[in-house]
């Protein structure tokens, strides 16, 4: 018996020498397979993806200065009158009030150390271009004359989609890619430019009637539908403006945008054709309707064929860098542990939330696309201000709507422990 229980122990001091063996060498040969191979080829493909999109998602115009600049004139107005311009030009002031921001880490130590001073005058226009010829812009790009003048201005994705941590100064910090700048007031930057025909001839009011559209839109909205479908209120006489999404945390999801239009790249060849006006191609034959979108079925936008084409090929690498844009986690006290626990169960249980916002993602699987009417927000149910039209005020407001129209029976206490695990997501 001895003998016996002696060779077991034996071999199996052989089993687990052998086994340490095999993980040994599938360890090397991981490593071997890292290093070469097509292993190798993939994770290079990864690294050149992301670097190429985000060079793309930051600095790309896709030629849109051939619009913003050579037909608008946006930048004659950012100039101004004394710098070769025309009216009283913007400020970095001005531009700062109006949402735009500025990335930290394209300034030189020396000029932070006089912002830090405040020894740079911000409300003079020349230091607004003085900013735009270091590019730190986030989202603009000025192109400048061999004299210095400013001959052409263009935008980029980070326009819109990023903002900066205000590390420096409010409005003055570190990119923030993906998340969408609240502070921009895209009407109020559109209504500067001196040439507004463009507006007024697709629309087919005057000046003036342009901009009062544009002035309805304020900080962090924008309708990206205006020029397909006229229809500058809802139907309910408000805002049509969309506020604008988030380009982080799509990872997974299927339709990217708010009204479910289509998929990341979708949106971004949308966005870089028709309303950034970059030179690219565009497709899309529900927009050809005359009688839901009568302008894009007038002017053809719908099926854009732009020569050069400059935007398709920058939309993989665009969509890569985007979905490898992780959602921020939510700062330190800025929600209660404990209400959130307890909101976690009712997101899974009597709140029904996880039906539809299947955890980890937060997104139904497959086509994710409900009717307003199944969820209680076609327009006879339009109150205020959250949601992509920002309808609802707050996310207590949101749950509040959800619990009355699908009669979830939860009390004031649950709602309020619901929105905390929402807060902590």
């Amino acid at each position: 018996m001895r003998k016996s229980w002696g060779t077991l122990f034996l071999l199996g001091s052989l089993v687990v020498c052998l086994s340490l063996i095999a993980q040994e060498k599938e360890v090397v040969q991981t490593e071997k397979d890292n290093r070469s191979g097509f292993d190798a080829a993939i994770r290079e493909n990864a690294k050149q993806m992301a670097n190429e999109g985000k060079r793309t998602f930051r600095f790309d115009t896709f030629g849109d200065e051939a619009f913003w600049g050579d037909t608008l004139h946006l930048h004659q107005a950012i100039e101004g009158a004394k710098l070769g311009g025309v009216g009283p030009g913007v400020s970095p002031a001005t531009a700062l009030a109006v949402g735009l921001k500025v990335d930290v880490d394209a300034l030189p130590a020396s000029l932070i150390a006089v912002l830090k001073e405040g020894m740079v005058n911000l409300n003079d226009p020349a230091t607004t271009l003085a900013l735009l010829k270091l590019n730190s812009v986030v989202g603009v790009t000025g192109f400048f004359n061999e004299q210095g003048t400013l001959r052409s201005i263009g935008i980029q994705c980070a326009f819109c989609h990023s903002t900066v941590d205000n590390s420096l100064a409010p409005g003055i910090g570190h990119r923030l890619d993906g998340w969408p700048n609240r502070d921009l007031n895209v009407g109020a930057i559109v209504s500067l430019a001196p040439n507004l025909s463009p507006f007024t001839e697709l629309l087919g009011v005057d000046a003036n009637a342009v901009r009062t559209v544009l002035a309805t839109w304020g900080p962090g909205c924008f309708d990206a539908e205006l020029s397909k479908d006229g229809r500058a209120l809802r139907p309910d006489g408000q805002r049509a403006c969309a506020l604008i999404p988030p380009a982080f945390g799509w990872a997974g999801v299927n339709l990217h945008t708010w009204t479910g239009f289509g998929s990341v790249p979708y949106w971004n060849a949308y966005v870089g054709v028709t309303e950034m006006n970059g030179s690219g191609t565009f497709f899309d034959a529900r927009l050809s309707d005359p009688t839901q979108y009568p302008l894009a079925a007038k002017d053809g936008s719908w099926n854009t064929r732009g020569v050069p084409d400059l935007v398709t090929s920058k939309l993989a690498a665009l969509h890569f860098y985007q979905l490898a844009i992780p959602a921020p986690k939510p700062p330190k006290g800025s929600f209660d542990a404990a209400a959130a626990e307890r909101g976690k169960d009712i997101f899974n249980g009597q709140g029904k939330c996880s039906t539809c916002h299947v955890p980890p993602l937060f997104t139904e699987p497959g086509n994710n696309l409900h009717a307003p009417s199944e969820i209680g927000v076609d327009w006879a149910h339009t109150q205020g201000g959250f949601f992509h039209d920002g309808r609802f005020a707050t996310l207590n407001d949101v749950a509040q709507h959800y619990n009355s129209f699908f009669g979830l029976g939860l009390s004031d206490q649950q709602v309020h422990d619901l929105v905390e695990y929402l807060k902590s997501l």
